[in-house]
C-alpha cells in the first residue's frame, strides 16, 4: 500500500492523506491472497480470531474469506476466544484508554467488562469461561501492572490475582496454577536483545504464590499456553522466536518449531493446536502431526482508515525540525513529508510530494538556499538535497555500502559539505562539490542516534566531535579534511563532550 499526501492551509496546518492500494480486478481479489498484516491471533475449535486494521476479524481454521467482528477504525487489539469458543474478549480504546469488552463469536454488539481510567488489557480466561484475565496498573505502586479476572456475571468488580506484576498469562487445566510473564518489556522487538528486560516465565502456586521458573539461559520467552501437562512458549534462545514446550513432569524444554527466518511475534492455544503469526501470516501448529501449516486469510471490506481524508498536523507529529538562516521560515518533517512553513506571513511549502516514501531529519544549509534530508525513495536511504522553494529537481546522493540508517544531517558553514553519522557507529562528511562520502572515525560502542556532536569549524575545514573511549569515558576529537587526520585534544581522564569551535574556528 502506498501513501499520497498533499498538504493545505486552512486555519492550521493539515495534510490529506489518501491510500492508494495495487490495483487489482473483483475477480482477481476473489482468488488471490494478498500479504496481509494479521495480528494476535487466538484458536476455537472452529474460527481463528485475528487483529487487523486496529479491528478485529474472524475466520474458518481452513482460512479463506474473513469477516469483521467488531469494527473499532484502529482501536481494538488482543482478541482471545473464550474455552467453549462462544465469545470473544479484546481491548478496546472507545473513549481515550483500553477496556476489556466481549462480544459473541458469531457477531454483535460488544459488552463493556472494566471501567477504570487506565488501560485494562485482556489476555485469556479463567478455565470455565466464568471470568475474563485481565492486566491492569490500576492497583500498582510501579509502572508494572497486575493481573485481575472480571466476571461476566455478578460481581461487577475485578479480582485481583496474588501476584505482586504480570504481563501474560495462563492457567492450569484446573485453575490452581498460572504459567506467567511476570513484567512487560519495553522493546519487545529488539532481536537478540540480551539485556535487563528479558522476559523469564514463572509458574505460580495461587495458593501461597510460590513460584518454579522454566528453565533459561536469559532468553526472551514469552506468550505461555498450558495446555494439559505441557506449557508451550515463545523463545529466542536457539534463535529466531519460535515455539517451544516445558513438560511439566520431566522438567525438560523442547523445540517444536524450527525457525531460521523471521520471529514468531505472538501465539495463543486453542483445541487440537496452537496459532501463531510470523510476518503479518497466520499458522497452525498441530498437536496431534507435530507439524505446522500456513492459513491463507483474505480480506475483502470497506476500511474507513485507508479513505481519503484531511489530517492535522499536531506538535507530537512534527520530527526534525529547524529554522532557516533568515529566521523566517521554519522546515519540519511530518508523516513522512519535508515541509516549510513561514513564521508569519506566507504558504506552506511541500518539498517532498511523492507517495510511500520516508523522508526525515531535514537541515537548512547556512547559506539558506538549500535542504538535505535522508530518503528511502530508492528502496534504501539516501541523501537528498533540494532547493528551499521545492521547485528543482531533487538531487540524490547514495551514501555508503551496505545500506544503513543515518542521523545528523550537519552542514558546513559554506554550504559545500555535510556530515552525518550512521548506525554502524561510523562518523562521515561528504563534499557536495567534488567527491563521495568519507569516514571520519567510529565510535567504541552503540550509545543510540546521535553519539558525535559534531560540529564544524567557521572555515569548514576542521569537524570536531566526541566520541567514547574503552575507558566509557569520552574525549573530544577534531579532524582535518586537507590532511584526513585525527587528533584528540582532552586527554581521556575526564569525561567530555559537546564541542564546538570558537568563532574564529580555533
Amino acid at each position: 500500500m502506498h501513501l499520497r499526501i498533499k498538504i493545505i492551509l486552512r486555519s492550521g496546518l493539515y495534510i490529506f492523506l489518501s491510500a492508494v492500494g495495487a490495483a487489482l480486478t473483483a475477480t482477481a481479489a476473489a482468488k488471490s491472497f494478498e500479504p496481509l498484516h494479521l495480528q494476535s491471533p487466538t484458536l476455537s475449535r472452529t474460527q481463528i480470531a485475528f487483529s487487523y486494521g486496529g479491528e478485529i476479524w474472524i475466520v474458518g481454521r481452513d482460512g479463506g474469506e474473513a469477516q469483521r467482528l467488531v469494527t473499532g477504525s484502529d482501536r481494538l487489539i488482543g482478541p482471545v476466544f473464550s474455552p467453549d469458543g462462544t465469545l470473544v474478549a479484546y481491548s478496546g480504546n472507545y473513549s481515550g484508554n483500553y477496556d476489556v469488552y466481549v462480544v459473541p463469536a458469531i457477531g454483535g454488539d460488544p459488552r463493556r467488562l472494566t471501567y477504570h481510567p487506565g488501560d485494562d488489557i485482556a489476555i485469556g480466561w479463567t478455565r470455565d469461561g466464568k471470568n475474563v484475565l485481565f492486566t491492569s496498573r490500576r492497583a500498582s505502586y510501579s509502572d508494572a501492572a497486575q493481573f485481575f479476572t472480571m466476571p461476566l456475571q455478578g460481581n461487577p468488580f475485578p479480582i485481583e490475582l496474588p501476584l505482586p506484576m504480570g504481563s501474560q498469562g495462563s492457567f492450569s487445566p484446573d485453575g490452581t496454577h498460572i504459567a506467567y510473564v511476570p513484567f512487560f518489556q519495553w522493546e519487545p522487538y529488539w532481536r537478540k536483545y540480551r539485556g535487563g528486560q528479558t522476559t523469564p516465565i514463572w509458574i505460580a502456586d495461587l495458593s501461597d504464590s510460590s513460584i518454579v521458573k522454566i528453565p533459561r539461559d536469559n532468553s526472551n520467552d514469552k506468550d505461555p499456553m498450558w495446555v494439559g501437562d505441557t506449557v508451550y512458549f515463545l523463545s529466542d534462545r536457539n534463535g529466531p522466536m519460535t515455539l517451544f514446550a516445558y513438560d511439566l513432569k520431566s522438567g525438560q524444554v523442547s523445540e517444536l518449531v524450527h525457525n531460521t527466518g523471521f520471529d514468531i511475534i505472538s501465539a495463543s492455544a486453542g483445541p487440537d493446536g496452537i496459532v501463531y503469526d510470523q510476518f503479518g501470516s497466520l499458522h497452525i501448529y498441530d498437536f496431534a502431526t507435530h507439524a505446522e501449516h500456513e492459513v491463507h486469510v483474505r480480506i475483502a471490506a470497506d476500511m474507513p482508515q485507508v479513505q481519503p481524508h484531511f489530517e492535522h498536523v499536531t506538535a507530537d507529529m512534527i520530527q526534525g525540525s529547524g529554522i532557516s538562516p533568515t529566521g523566517k521560515r521554519a522546515v519540519m518533517e511530518a508523516q513522512g513529508q519535508i515541509l516549510t512553513v513561514p513564521a508569519e506571513k506566507g504558504d506552506f511549502r511541500n518539498l517532498t510530494p511523492g507517495s510511500g516514501v520516508a523522508n526525515r531529519s531535514p537541515a537548512w544549509s547556512p547559506d539558506g538556499k538549500w535542504v538535505a534530508w535522508f530518503s528511502d525513495e530508492s528502496g534504501e536511504y539516501q541523501l537528498h538535497i533540494g532547493d528551499e522553494f521545492g521547485t528543482n529537481k531533487i538531487r540524490e546522493i547514495k551514501l555508503d555500502e551496505p545500506p544503513s540508517f543515518y542521523y545528523d544531517i550537519s552542514w558546513s558553514p559554506d554550504s559545500q559539505k555535510i556530515s552525518y553519522s550512521d548506525k554502524r557507529l561510523h562518523l562521515w562528511y561528504l563534499n557536495l562539490t567534488n567527491g563521495g562520502p568519507v569516514e571520519v572515525d567510529t565510535d567504541y560502542y552503540d550509545e543510540g542516534p546521535s553519539p558525535f556532536n559534531a560540529k564544524w569549524s567557521s572555515d569548514s575545514r576542521w569537524l570536531t566531535y566526541n566520541r567514547i573511549l574503552p575507558n566509557m569515558l569520552h574525549a573530544v576529537f577534531a579532524y582535518s579534511l586537507p590532511t584526513g587526520k585525527t587528533r584528540q585534544i582532552t586527554d581521556g581522564m575526564s569525561d567530555a563532550r559537546y564541542p564546538v569551535f570558537d568563532k574564529g574556528g580555533k
